[in-house]
């Protein structure tokens, strides 16, 4: 099924047509369209109170498109007066349908036809319902409602045509046609205030004289009109005016003159002359001669004109040819009363000028547009902003005479203002290259590379990069990849921050690990205790690692030592709590006691009883209970310290442990063991002195792992990962302080790793990015001996090789001469001949003057026309722009006449006299002009010319202040886009310094610096001093530790010998002594030295006779003083004042030697411990066995539990952790900075301030919590990184003395630490050479000139002059006048400015306008204080001077103009008023800006300017009041009728006639005005006084009352304010002295 679609336009009918057979005309579309009533609401009356009221009509709806549609509409019942009520309030007959059938049209329809609106028009004002006019009686404060419409069209999609609205309706709702809009309230005219009067128009009997003001703002939105700007009045001198003096003036009135025009024999034949015409629109009069470049001449400048094919097809003229005419003028004699009468009267000897030659005019040719250029948008940017492009055309034909002016050359237009459909605007980013190797700086104390070799520096460094700007790649330009890295301008990345330039890195130092002590010596284990073989072990101790530095250079000591021993055994049979001995048979002697019996492992930890492989000793011992009479002997001592750490050949360590006889034998007893039998020695640490370690050597280099050879063969294209190597190191077993031994004497199980894998090093290849664009060339072409242009480019390296990859390119920077830079034609003016002096012709001059004779001023003309360097004709528009100032082609000359003067030609020049001296030339008068007196007059024709000799001697003037010293430029490349190169900032030595030269001649006149000097400057060695670095001294030798005993610090420190001068490093952060400090921690043993005891000896018992040794005795021993450690044999014991006396322990005791039958006990056991926790009255306890009971039963034995208080820090003590102050950052031996460690030291302390070992406060369980070692970091020295200086900036100004260029550069990174500030100095500048500045000078307009007449048309003019000034336009010396030639073409510059003007000098007694005035401020129109507008408005205006009465009926009208302006501000407008004076007062407009004018103001808000009372005051002595009222002078009382008026004055009783007493009486009557106190009075309703004079009664009652209330709230404060009776007073307390002292020393 298709559908085709036939238009007729007579009708505007569109019918479709179905190829189904089911033909539908579109006429029954339209006329079910038309058949709708026009109107929607149908209103049916019913009884003339209801009516219905119908809504529009919907859109057509329906289930398919065609005639089965239905609209429906609303339907509502209303009143008269609007309201809506019930349906049935209107009569059901009379209700219109709601429903109609109605054609759908398809959803393809709606493609053929479519809305066309146009834009809305201006905003006008709503017109008033009555269309009447009416004056505004309300103020409009912001805007008034206005209306704007639009042409909205329903038209075909297919040819724009215009058919039924209707149509474009069934698809969508037709737009709105109006809408409403605000226009701004109507601004009155307003001008402002009046001049002065001027002076009277005539000095004798009456004249006239004026005053008239301006337009400041023009009306505008329906404001009043401009009021007149002028007011006449008559003015009458106290002279009067001589009877014989003539009552009127005569003045000699010339018209204008006539356009310039061709005699008529010259409307025919043109003499021969040759005209041009440049195309269409020419003269009739000017015939076409044309000419066009010949193919030979084509060729030979082939190479120029190829770049202006595209204006082949403008035919340019090849000379200009000008034509001389003649122009008339009307001539009168006007009397003062503007009435024209015999030019006699005006004229007396001498005829006026009536006519004069003239240049035909030529009006301003130019070619036709050029092409468009390029839209400068071509890029979607966020800134919405339009592009604009533009189009020029030439100067084919410069005007002459009255011709049309040139109209504008160039023409701009915007473009790509939406710019969806454009690409996205390129976006630029800061791109870096790698970083380079890791530097570091020395530290202010190893600058001296002779005291300090700089290559064993590690540690913290710096490394730095180089940043550049590219293109940011876009998405949708995948083959731009490589343009986009190219490296640009560093401006265009300007707008972000460049990355960082600089980062702190790390130089591995030689690894650094702080070790434990190490653990004892273990026992003999096998090597493997898991699977035990052979009869050979090990003995072992380790240490741990503390902290470890975090480089991969080097590896921490051995960690584990080792000893072989003999008979290894893992796991021990250990026994123990021995029980208490029973007795086998009775209560004493042989018996047994249990003891536990365990396996335990190497660490003391119970294993099951299956490890232990030996047999296991029994749990039962033999032991005795000693009898009554036995001996008894007590309990073995522990062990003594070994006597040797080691076994060696000649010695090995020996301990020892002994008992003593508690009880000795009775008889029959049990005899003591012999005294050898007391003591036991035992073998000690048999284990050899030898020790073994594994010692590792450093990691060898990574290398290449063969077995991953194919791994990685296969993963290499799956990854760009660098491939694993190997690391590989020697592991040997070393003997402690000998040489390597055999690997089976060191534990095989702990030996290190000798290889791990590693990350082989990639090979680097050298990556540069892509050339940067070339430079551009000039766009103008180069004179022909010009140097050659060049143009570079550069690319920079991104990362540099390493480990065998490719090796950077050798060219960075490239420069090449510019191809495409052509050299500039030239092209040069051919004058032809002047032709002869033109007049104007015989048969006008006698037709005007009768005179017969041809003489007079005249005009000359000659052709010029254009040619190549090699005389070849070439088009003019070619020489207008490559020839310079093009020659005049006319020039006023004279033919002359019988009565003229005649000279003769003027003589040479004579010879100069010097530089600045003068030259003269002559001429004389010949013939009969030697006799004329008029020829004699020196001013009119001078016979000596004076002329100033030219002088080429020159002044050489230093101007300015010298620039900073400038050092010299780095290489060109690296000068090039200078954000890129980065360096460390050090810079010194010598450089230049520059200084303008300004160089005149011997006027004093700016010239060409080059006249002075090659270069325009001074030029002077200069020096910048190198910066000085802060220098410290040698550290100083350590000091003591802080701590006597314990932990502390000892330090040491450096001092400052030089501060850092002229940008220097700066120093470290000193103390207030100028140094700086190092500190370590330390530690003093507090027991370095120990008391050593040995057993004690026997105790020795004094006995009588024969009784036994037993009871009481002294037993003594020996004590020294030894150094901890050492063992107890070894001599050099030192004195006994390094140990503590306190601590010394005793050397002899009492003993007791327990007696035959006698209960012995054992020596008393440790005391317990005192538990600090417990309450103040806590215990210690320590007890004692009974080891032989007492023969005797009831006999008693001694105690066996002792008790004493626990008092802390006597019976015991407790104990805590302390440390030390943490020690300044410790950095590897050769680093300078970067990752460090800091540690402190760990204490424990006894409860009376005491340091003890660390086993006490382990013995008690405290477990440190405190951190002894944690990583810091020192900050590196990081110097100030700067950018390269940036090219040096054109020149401010191209000439004066204002001129400099700049250079900048910027801070990349700035300094930290130690580092090398950064200068002050981020830019420079250089003065630019002082070139003189020319420019034209437009001087101001003549007076009008009337020329042979005194009043009428005239001209008046301006001239331009050349200049020369020094830049700055307001200082000295001023401009001076220079040759026009230095300014340039005169003639193009006159063809830009107005050079003459019409203008009209009033004769006596006519009607004429002002000159304009000024123009305004410019205004804005705003609301509310807010611009309205863009663009603001400025008025000028012209106003009407009459000089006689009699003439008012020729004046002409005010006139005025406006302007748009730019810069405005909003106004607003307030009425202003004076102070009355007598019942008058002044009222004025005044503006925001504090000017009086008229207008603007709301008129009916105009204040009063009279005041009026209403009866007027006629009573005698009465007057007008500033309130409106009347009222009475001073001395009288005003006496009022029942409705308020003043019935009339009465004189105040007590008021003297006399001058002593009413003074103010008789000023009062001097000067009518009421009394101040009156005045107050006459205001008051209720007036305390009467007619009379007395004080009315109510005054006293009120006087009465008020006295009595205030008697009432006296005696009411007091009794409530009362004070209570006391006993006894107390003295008011005294204020404190602080509260009020106010410094003052007195106090």
């Amino acid at each position: 099924m298709g559908w085709t679609m036939t238009l007729k336009d007579d009708f505007g009918v569109s019918a479709w047509t179905r190829h189904t057979g089911n033909f539908l005309s579109l006429f029954l579309l339209i006329s079910s369209l038309f058949s709708i009533p026009a109107h929607s609401d149908i209103v049916l009356s019913k009884a003339h109170h209801f009516s219905w009221k119908a809504g529009s009509w919907g859109q057509c709806v329906g289930e398919v498109c065609g005639s089965g549609g239905v609209q429906t509409r609303a339907i509502w019942c209303v009143h008269m007066e609007g309201w809506t009520t019930h349906n049935s309030h209107c009569q059901h007959v009379e209700k219109p349908e709601s429903k109609r059938q109605c054609f759908k049209v398809c959803d393809w329809h709606q493609d053929l036809f479519e809305w066309e609106i146009s834009d809305w028009g201006a905003c006008v004002l709503v017109p008033f319902f009555s269309n009447e006019l009416k004056m505004r009686t309300t103020e409009c404060i912001t805007a008034q409602h206005g209306i704007q419409r639009r042409n909205i069209h329903c038209v075909r999609t297919s040819n724009r045509s215009t058919v039924s609205i209707r149509i474009c309706e069934f698809f969508s709702q037709k737009p709105p046609v109006e809408q409403a809009c605000l226009i701004p309230c109507p601004q009155d005219c307003v001008v402002s205030d009046f001049t002065t009067w001027s002076s009277c128009s005539k000095t004798c009997g009456a004249g006239l004289q004026h005053r008239t003001r301006h337009v400041l703002a023009a009306p505008m939105y329906g404001g009043a009109n401009c009021p007149n700007l002028t007011e006449t009045r008559t003015c009458t001198n106290s002279v009067d005016c001589p009877v014989a003096e003539g009552e009127y003036q005569y003045s000699l009135k010339v018209g204008a003159w006539s356009k310039c025009r061709l005699p008529h024999n010259k409307d025919a034949v043109l003499n021969g002359r040759t005209t041009v015409d440049f195309g269409v629109g020419s003269n009739e009069n000017n015939s076409i001669t044309t000419q066009t470049l010949d193919s030979h001449h084509q060729l030979r400048h082939h190479q120029y004109h190829h770049n202006h094919q595209a204006q082949a097809h403008i035919r340019y003229p090849m000379s200009w040819e000008l034509e001389v005419g003649y122009q008339t003028r009307h001539v009168r004699c006007a009397r003062s009363d503007g009435k024209n009468v015999m030019l006699s009267l005006c004229t007396k000897d001498t005829s006026p000028l009536t006519f004069q030659a003239c240049v035909m005019p030529k009006d301003c040719q130019t070619s036709d547009w050029s092409s468009w250029s390029f839209c400068s948008k071509t890029c979607r940017s966020t800134d919405l902003s339009p592009g604009y492009r533009v189009r020029t055309r030439i100067m084919t034909q410069i005007p002459h005479g009255e011709g049309k002016q040139c109209p504008a050359l160039e023409e701009k237009e915007a473009c790509n203002i939406i710019g969806d459909l454009l690409p996205k605007c390129p976006r630029y980013t800061w791109r870096t290259t790698d970083w380079g190797e890791c530097r570091i700086r020395p530290l202010l104390g190893q600058q001296d590379r002779r005291r300090a070799n700089i290559s064993l520096l590690c540690g913290g460094g710096v490394q730095t990069r180089k940043t550049y700007c590219v293109q940011v790649p876009d998405d949708s330009a995948a083959h731009y990849k490589k343009e986009v890295s190219r490296p640009v301008n560093a401006w265009l990345c300007d707008g972000d921050d460049p990355p960082l330039a600089a980062q702190t890195c790390s130089v591995p130092c030689q690894h650094q690990c702080l070790l434990s002590q190490w653990s004892p010596w273990s026992a003999c284990l096998h090597e493997n205790c898991k699977e035990p073989q052979g009869k050979k072990g090990f003995r072992l101790r380790k240490r741990e690692v503390l902290w470890e530095s975090s480089n991969t250079l080097g590896t921490c000591p051995h960690l584990m030592e080792f000893i072989p021993c003999e008979d290894p055994a893992c796991y021990l049979w250990q026994t123990q709590q021995k029980g208490k001995c029973i007795p086998t048979n009775s209560s004493c002697g042989p018996g047994t006691a249990v003891q536990n019996v365990t396996c335990v492992d190497a660490e003391g930890g119970d294993v099951p009883d299956g490890h232990c492989v030996e047999e296991p000793p029994p749990t039962e011992e033999a032991c005795d209970v000693a009898c009554s009479t036995d001996c008894v002997v007590g309990s073995w001592s522990s062990w003594s310290s070994c006597s040797h750490s080691c076994a060696t050949k000649t010695a090995e360590g020996k301990q020892s442990r002994s008992r003593t006889v508690l009880a000795i034998p009775g008889k029959d007893g049990k005899a003591c063991p012999p005294a050898p039998a007391l003591q036991e020695w035992r073998v000690c640490n048999d284990h050899p002195c030898s020790v073994f370690y594994w010692e590792a050597s450093e990691w060898g280099p990574c290398t290449e792992d063969a077995s991953s050879k194919t791994n990685e063969t296969s993963s290499r294209n799956e990854t760009s990962a660098c491939p694993v190597g190997v690391q590989s190191r020697n592991v040997s077993c070393m003997r402690m302080n000998a040489a390597p031994v055999l690997s089976k004497r060191c534990l095989e199980s702990s030996r290190p790793e000798t290889t791990r894998p590693c990350l082989f090093p990639c090979k680097k290849d050298c990556v540069v990015t892509p050339f940067s664009e070339w430079t551009a060339c000039p766009a103008s072409c180069l004179p022909d001996n010009s140097t050659a242009a060049m143009q570079s480019r550069y690319r920079i390296i991104i990362q540099t090789p390493a480990n065998g990859g490719q090796e950077c390119p050798d060219t960075l920077y490239e420069g090449r001469e510019c191809d495409s830079v052509r050299v500039c034609p030239v092209f040069r003016w051919r004058m032809n001949k002047w032709h002869s002096c033109t007049l104007v012709p015989d048969s006008v001059r006698r037709g005007l003057s009768g005179s017969g004779e041809a003489c007079g001023n005249g005009l000359e003309t000659r052709g010029i026309s254009c040619v190549w360097e090699d005389g070849e004709p070439a088009n003019m528009t070619e020489c207008l722009k490559w020839a310079g100032p093009f020659p005049s082609q006319i020039r006023e000359c004279r033919v002359a006449c019988k009565d003229d003067c005649t000279l003769t030609a003027w003589s040479k020049f004579s010879d100069c006299t010097g530089c600045g001296g003068s030259r003269t030339r002559r001429r004389s008068l010949v013939g009969r002009s030697k006799k004329k007196e008029r020829c004699l007059n020196a001013e009119m024709y001078p016979l000596e010319e004076n002329q100033t000799c030219p002088c080429n001697e020159f002044l050489s003037q230093p101007f300015g202040n010298w620039s900073a010293c400038i050092l010299p430029n780095p290489p060109v490349f690296e000068s090039l886009h200078g954000w890129m190169r980065h360096r460390e900032v050090k810079e010194c030595g010598q450089g230049l310094r520059y200084r303008a030269v300004a160089c005149v001649d011997q006027r004093g006149h700016l010239v060409n610096p080059v006249l002075c000097t090659d270069s325009g400057y001074i030029v002077e060695v200069c020096h910048i001093a190198c910066p000085l670095d802060c220098k410290l001294s040698d550290w100083s030798s350590w000091s003591a530790c802080s701590s006597s005993c314990g932990s502390g610090l000892k330090i040491r420190s450096k001092w400052l010998r030089e501060k850092a001068f002229n940008g220097g490093r700066p120093c470290p952060k000193l103390d207030l002594k100028n140094q700086v400090y190092e500190a370590v921690p330390c530690n003093r043993e507090c027991g370095q030295y120990e008391w050593r005891t040995e057993p004690w000896s026997i105790c020795t018992i004094n006995t009588v006779d024969d009784l036994p040794a037993c009871g009481e005795g002294v037993q003594s021993r020996k004590i020294r003083c030894v150094m901890r450690g050492t063992a107890s044999r070894e001599d050099g014991s030192p004195d006994d004042s390094m140990c503590d006396p306190e601590e010394m322990p005793p050397r002899a005791q009492v003993c007791y030697l327990a007696c035959p039958n006698d209960c012995v006990v054992s020596a008393w056991g440790a005391w317990s411990n005192c538990c600090p926790q417990c309450d103040a009255g806590s215990a210690r306890n320590r007890s004692r066995q009974i080891l032989r009971l007492p023969a005797v039963e009831n006999a008693a034995c001694p105690d066996l539990v002792q008790s004493e208080p626990c008092l802390l820090n006597s019976t015991y003590f407790t104990y805590q952790y302390r440390v030390s102050d943490w020690s300044t950052c410790q950095l590897s031996e050769n680093a300078i900075c970067g990752q460090g460690s800091r540690s402190r030291l760990l204490d424990c302390v006894q409860s009376d301030g005491k340091t003890v070992a660390l086993q006490k406060c382990q013995q008690f369980g405290l477990i440190n919590k405190l951190q002894l070692l944690e990583s810091c970091v020192v900050d590196c020295p990081v110097s100030c990184i700067l950018s390269d200086w940036s090219p040096w900036a054109d020149c401010s100004h191209t000439c004066g003395t204002q001129g400099h260029s700049v250079r900048t550069r910027r801070i990349l990174q700035e300094a930290q630490e130690e580092g090398r500030p950064c200068p002050s100095q981020l830019s420079q500048t250089k003065p630019c050479s002082i070139r003189p500045c020319y420019m034209w000078l437009l001087n101001d307009w003549s007076l009008c000139a009337v020329e042979g007449a005194k009043c009428g048309e005239g001209v008046r003019r301006r001239n331009l002059s050349c200049v020369v000034h020094w830049g700055n336009w307001h200082e000295s010396p001023p401009p001076q006048p220079v040759d026009r030639e230095l300014c340039g073409d005169v003639l193009r510059q006159q063809l830009q400015q107005e050079m003459e003007q019409p203008c009209f000098v009033p004769c006596p007694g006519d009607c004429h306008l002002t000159q304009w005035s000024t123009w305004s401020s410019c205004q804005l129109t705003c609301l509310e204080g807010r611009s309205f507008e863009s663009t603001g408005r400025q008025a000028r205006s012209r106003a009407v001077i009459i000089q006689a009465m009699e003439n008012q009926g020729s004046c002409p009208h005010q006139v005025f103009e406006t302007q748009p302006c730019k810069g405005g501000k909003c106004h607003s407008y307030q009425w202003k008023t004076g102070g009355w004076t007598n019942n008058e007062r002044p009222v004025w407009c005044q503006r925001s800006d504090g000017v009086n004018v008229t207008g603007g103001c709301f008129p009916q808000k105009r204040p009063t300017t009279l005041r009026h009372c209403h009866p007027p005051c006629t009573k005698p002595f009465s007057h007008c009041t500033p309130s409106g009222v009347c009222g009475c002078e001073k001395g009288y009382t005003e006496v009022m009728t029942s409705h308020g008026f003043l019935d009339y004055c009465t004189r105040t009783p007590g008021v003297d006639n006399s001058k002593k007493a009413d003074v103010k009486t008789n000023s009062g009557r001097l000067k009518p005005r009421p009394s101040q106190s009156n005045d107050l009075f006459s205001e008051w309703t209720l007036r305390p006084v009467g007619p009379d004079g007395r004080v009315k009664l109510w005054v006293y009652a009120v006087a009465i009352v008020g006295f009595i209330v205030v008697l009432f709230i006296a005696t009411l404060s007091f009794l409530i304010c009362k004070p209570s009776k006391t006993s006894k007073a107390s003295p008011p307390p005294q204020k404190p002295l602080t509260l009020a002292y106010d410094g003052d020393v007195d106090m």
